[in-house]
């Protein structure tokens, strides 16, 4: 496991407040493979809260991804909707979990919110 990786998960209590706000109640299993290994985190996730320990359990959602792809997802070098979709990752499970904790990876460097770029340009009409 990285150092980055262990930082993300430490963050995520803090972070939830603002991140969870919507309708995602369970529990997902990340599992970080490397060569033959696989280190697991469990999430348990509720509207403004998240835990994260290092730890398999009964989970409504599994998602196995590289280690080396999550590091990339946590640096905002990748999406983890499109490693799905590419088949670089794989989940399972209620997929809400998935969506919902997707929002804790940062957006990718000089990504812009297109209503922010809107409001812009309507500001520089007026």
């Amino acid at each position: 496991m990285t150092e980055a990786t262990q930082r993300f998960f430490e963050s995520l209590p803090a972070r939830a407040p603002t991140v969870l706000r919507g309708l995602a109640v369970g529990t997902l299993q990340i599992d970080l493979g490397t060569g033959h290994q696989t280190e697991h985190w469990l999430v348990r996730m509720r509207p403004g809260e998240v835990r994260a320990t290092r730890e398999r359990g009964p989970a409504d959602a599994i998602w196995y991804s590289s280690s080396a792809l999550f590091d990339r997802l946590i640096a905002g070098e990748a999406q983890a909707l499109a490693a799905v979709l590419r088949n670089e990752s794989t989940f399972s499970g209620d997929v809400v979990l998935f969506l919902a904790f997707r929002r804790f990876f940062p957006d990718p460097p000089g990504t812009r919110d297109p209503r922010e770029v809107a409001r812009q340009e309507v500001g520089r009409r007026s």
